[in-house]
């Protein structure tokens, strides 16, 4: 039933948000009929205040729909990552994961509406969490800094909400709000793993048939441990609380050998058949001219044809390994009869690894002296003799080689964080009361990258001669220029020693650090005393008046291996970043009751906010919502809203010098035997008409970017707008539907290099040509070739849709009652524009590896049953369902839906311990199959995040009280 505005009781209001949050103890809860929490309290003036607003109310509702999610369902669905429960809602897109290896910064973020982990604003109680890394895509919020024992709920606005809260809120606010006030002591215990059987006998044949091996049978890995403790005691006196927490979280690694689907590199062939493909930077070395002259790989002691490739997947991270420590004190006093004293700090070491595979020489020479020693007669004879090159002579070559004695590729991450805020609020009068808080955190970063290898030691180890004595020496010796040299004999099977591999590898090391201060005072006021009534309200209007400063640093300092980009993996230097940013805000909320009680309405109430905000970089802008909330009755309701956001360019946007990074592309149209363009379109952008049919292509689909930072970027722009309905047909069962659309205009991104291609190559616009830079391979991908494609605001992003929530209760007497809730989301449009002079790309219901990227369904849902049971036992069973998504401009990889089954409970065996059990993904449903899916978001043949790639996950848990 719905909750009347007028003469609402504050434990009427928090019976109402308790049950909403809990929905039967293990359900996502639902934006039905409010905003179903109260995020603070005050017992005087019996009002509260919701996410998305500073204004305090008599109850529960809002004009934006908000989901909660309930303290209940982390704990009934054994979570201990919070960004996996998260990523199931159908709001929901996967930021940064655990499934990430290639790429991975070790944070975890959130992307609300798939608008990215940068447009999603996520706080603890109403108040920021700070940039989670000073990496590259590390600007969300790293949540990683929240235990899930900790969470009393977490709550999620969609759409923009600058206007209260000010930068980064365009695609809507994500705010955890933690467990307070807490009395005794509570100790929590999980183990978890993940089991799969791997019966995949088509994916099993491709890899037995390309010489590979097969995952086995059955397997359990993925091992997690997490332990949680609370304290918490008032004082004497009652006027305060302190609780104070602490976590420890480990999980072990699981390596893409484990899943038959991932155990090898997996492509499409000319027939668009899928097979084990790889890299051709491989054990047994290539040499090539990549011109078509010749073409080899190294048999024994001679050169053949080259046609292998390097499976690179098995040795790969499918699940990050991760320890997490994590402690914090919350606290409040009464202080006087008019003010109150709170403060609050939070600590946490996080240390990650990510794995790949071995480094190695990735082309990055271009010329082999026929004279070097280790080359056999008949090795000559072919690279030399054949185009009547002589010892005195020096052949154009690449070489690619893969470091297989050295082992993997090891990322260690390590984020350490620390967060303090200290505040005071109170009531000025019976009619206004104030708060004011600052804060200040901090994430320190470190990271070691080991078993790269040196580019400048590759180069110098692989140009051998022979010194006065006969022995094979490199020319740097000879020379003076690198004593300490060892060759290296990649022309021979097994010759590679532990001293050759000992001299090229190049640990590479580098720190970071960002820092962010806030301050926040305002004032809020009930201004029914002063009159501000409408004739047909009985309350008067609300208002919060405030100002806020900000202040973030970011200091990134990469050691000189990866400035200079001399590690061989690294795709090329890696820039040192320092910048500052700073904000002045003055902000102000109104709230306006503008019939209470009439026949036609229970209450009808208008919302207004305004935010101005002037950055240190001279940039200004406005913001401001409109809402208007009507509740006819109690079993019917209309919402309405429409919100201006922005979101000003982050430190890295900005500052970030340029440098080399990789992109993923499914192809260069210029490259193959058989080019897609034709010659004269390919001269467009580079290539020479003796080397066209005969440049090579990244086997991979990586390929190079010059990439950087723009000091003149301008703040993104977006408007939200939404409107809903929230009805009860019959006693017992809640609807809520709700339509928004976001668009936001000069969104920060980069030109896709597909995008660049065809307009210099079939459009033949100059502008787009002068961002292509083949060098002597003429390649995109060997070297220093690469596409420009630094920091711009371009084109626009628009969503929209409609999330439907369908909440029944059915009682069922002495055996207890079913639950049911159904919350899904139907993405109408998802529309990209690149470039002002670009088409539009549809996403809705696609996936490419370039412009759309992630799978993006156009139905996702969850439906929850929850039977409460007469036995102090709760048994709840989910499907999760992840609608059919198509390759972007018919590719040929369509993803079916998939659909999962959960279940779980939780059986309180005395009122001091509650057990609780379950399996996720109960039917072992494999994730669907990505060939060469693209790096960052995708891994192991698949997308972590949006589905399922590990298998069941299976956990017990105990939690005890005192």
């Amino acid at each position: 039933m719905l909750v009347s505005n007028k003469h609402s009781k504050l434990s009427k209001a928090i019976r109402f948000a308790l049950v909403c949050g809990t929905l039967s103890s293990a359900s996502f809860a639902a934006n039905t009929f409010a905003a179903e929490t109260e995020a603070e309290e005050d017992e005087e003036s019996q009002k509260i205040v919701i996410t998305g607003s500073r204004i305090k109310r008599s109850n529960l509702m809002t004009a934006s729909p908000v989901t909660t999610v309930g303290s209940e369902d982390f704990t009934i669905r054994g979570i201990t990552k919070v960004e996996d429960l998260l990523n199931e809602l159908p709001q929901v897109f996967p930021g940064q994961v655990s499934g990430t290896a290639n790429g991975a910064v070790g944070t975890a973020t959130v992307d609300l509406r798939f608008l990215g982990a940068q447009r999603t604003l996520t706080l603890i109680d109403g108040r920021r969490l700070p940039t989670g890394s000073p990496k590259v895509d590390g600007a969300g919020a790293d949540i990683n800094q929240i235990p899930a024992a900790l969470i009393e709920r977490v709550e999620l606005l969609t759409g923009g909400s600058s206007a209260t809260y000010g930068s980064d809120a365009i695609a809507g606010v994500i705010n955890f709000i933690m467990k307070r006030d807490f009395e005794g002591v509570s100790v929590d215990y999980q183990y978890s793993f993940y089991q799969h059987d791997n019966d995949n006998s088509m994916i099993q044949n491709l890899v037995t048939t390309s010489g590979f091996e097969t995952a086995d049978g059955s397997v359990s890995d993925g091992d997690t441990h997490d332990f949680s403790i609370l304290i918490g005691a008032n004082s004497a006196n009652g006027k305060g609380n302190v609780t104070a927490y602490a976590t420890i979280r480990d999980i072990e690694a699981i390596t893409q050998d484990s899943r038959d689907y991932s155990s090898c590199a997996l492509d499409l062939d000319a027939n668009n058949n899928l097979e084990c493909a790889g890299s051709s930077t491989i054990p047994n070395t290539r040499v090539t001219d990549f011109a078509g002259g010749f073409d080899f790989q190294v048999a024994g002691t001679d050169f053949v044809p080259f046609n292998s490739l390097y499976n690179y997947g098995p040795l790969n991270h499918f699940q990050r390994p991760d320890q997490r420590r994590t402690a914090g004190v919350f606290a409040h006093y009464e202080i006087s009869d008019d003010a109150e004293m709170y403060a609050e700090f939070n600590f946490m070491d996080d240390k990650s690894n990510a794995q790949i595979a071995p480094s190695g020489a990735f082309f990055v020479t271009n010329t082999i002296p026929c004279s070097n020693p280790f080359l056999s007669a008949q090795q000559f004879q072919q690279l030399c003799g054949q185009f009547g090159l002589t010892a005195a002579d020096v052949q154009t070559a690449y070489v690619g080689r893969r470091n297989v004695e050295g082992g993997p590729r090891n990322h260690d991450l390590r984020h350490t964080s620390y967060r303090g805020l200290v505040g005071v609020k109170g009531d000025i009068n019976e009619s206004w009361s104030y708060d004011a808080f600052t804060s200040y955190s901090t994430v320190v970063m470190s990271e070691v990258y080991n078993n790269d290898l040196s580019t400048t030691k590759i180069i110098r180890a692989l140009n051998a001669t022979t010194d006065a004595n006969g022995n094979i020496v490199c020319q740097s010796v000879i020379d003076g220029s690198d004593p300490n040299c060892v060759p290296w004999n990649v022309f021979e099977t097994g010759a590679v020693t532990d001293a050759m591999v000992n001299y090229l590898v190049l640990p590479l090391f580098a720190t970071g650090e960002t820092e962010s201060k806030q301050t926040v005072a305002f004032l809020s006021g009930d201004l029914t005393d002063a009159g501000v009534v409408m004739p047909g309200a009985s309350d008067g209007a609300s208002i919060v008046v405030g100002l806020e400063y900000r202040e973030d640093t970011l200091d990134y300092n990469p050691d000189q291996g990866f400035i200079s980009g001399d590690g061989a993996g690294q795709g090329g230097p890696t820039s040192v970043v320092s910048g500052k940013l700073d904000v002045n805000e003055v902000f102000s909320e109104f709230s306006l009751p503008i019939v209470e009680d009439s026949d036609f309405a229970n209450y009808i109430t208008v919302d207004l906010g305004y935010r101005y905000s002037d950055y240190s970089t001279g940039k200004t802008t406005d913001t401001y919502k409109v809402a208007l909330d009507w509740e006819v009755n109690d079993s019917l309701k209309f919402r309405a809203s429409f919100q201006s956001a922005t979101r000003h360019a982050n430190i890295r946007e900005l500052f970030e010098p340029i440098g080399i990074g990789l992109f993923n592309m499914d192809e260069d149209p210029c490259a193959g035997a058989t080019p897609t363009y034709t010659a004269e379109q390919c001269a467009r952008t580079g290539v020479t008409a003796d080397r066209y049919g005969t440049i090579a292509d990244s086997p991979a689909g990586q390929y190079n970017g010059l990439e950087g930072g723009n000091p003149d970027l301008e703040p993104e722009e977006s408007e939200t707008t939404s409107f809903g309905v929230v009805f009860q047909p019959m006693e017992g069962l809640d609807v809520a539907l709700d339509y928004f659309k976001i668009d936001v205009q000069d969104a920060i991104d980069t030109i896709p290099a597909e995008f660049i291609l065809e307009k210099c190559a079939i459009d033949n616009l100059p502008e787009f040509c002068a961002m292509i830079n083949r060098g002597p391979a003429q390649t995109l991908w060997v070297g220093q070739d690469n596409i420009i494609q630094n920091n711009l605001n371009i084109g626009f992003l628009e969503t929209e849709g409609i999330d439907f929530d369908v909440s029944y209760e059915f009682e069922m007497g002495e055996n207890g009652k079913l639950n049911f809730n159904l919350l899904g989301t139907h993405l109408l449009a998802f529309d990209k524009k690149p470039t002002p002079v670009s088409d539009v790309i549809e996403c809705a219901g696609f996936w490419d590896r370039n412009a759309c990227e992630n799978p993006r369904p156009e139905w996702r849902w969850n439906l929850v049953t929850t039977w409460v049971t007469p036995w102090d036992m709760s048994i709840t069973g989910t499907l999760r369902y992840f609608g059919e998504v198509d390759e972007l401009n018919n590719g040929p990889t369509d993803l079916d839906a998939e659909t999962y089954l959960d279940v779980g409970a939780t059986w309180d065996v005395m009122d001091s311990t509650t057990l609780r059990f379950g399996i996720k993904n109960l039917l072992d449903e494999e994730p669907p199959i990505i060939p060469n899916a693209p790096s960052g978001v995708g891994n192991g043949n698949a997308f972590p995040g949006s589905y399922d790639i590990l298998g069941r996950y299976i956990f017990a848990g105990v939690t005890y009280r005192l």
